[in-house]
């Protein structure tokens, strides 16, 4: 069995919006881009009812903060640098 080919969305997003222009036929556009007429409905959809999420407030949504991985990473930080401390010393007191 074929491993089911993976778009990138910068693909998909080309291919959708060639779609909206009207320019050419669903079946021209997936001949010419190598996928499946279904493919493309799905792509064009999906870029309809996405694009009114490009005109929210705010631009971009900002993301949430995890507080306990701040935490963690803070501790980490923490043992690296008394790490560091610990071995730039016996290295001098090495030299």
């Amino acid at each position: 069995m074929s491993k089911r080919k993976q778009h990138s969305r910068e693909f998909k997003a080309k291919v959708a919006l060639e779609a909206v222009k009207g320019e050419e036929t669903i079946s021209e556009l997936a001949s010419r881009f190598g996928v499946h007429p279904t493919m493309v409905h799905q792509w064009k959809r999906a870029l309809l009812e996405g694009a009114s999420g490009v005109f929210e407030r705010g631009g971009r949504r900002r993301r949430e903060i995890d507080e306990d991985q701040v935490e963690d990473l803070h501790a980490k930080i923490g043992e690296l640098v008394i790490a560091n401390d610990f071995l730039s010393r016996k290295l001098k007191l090495g030299a």
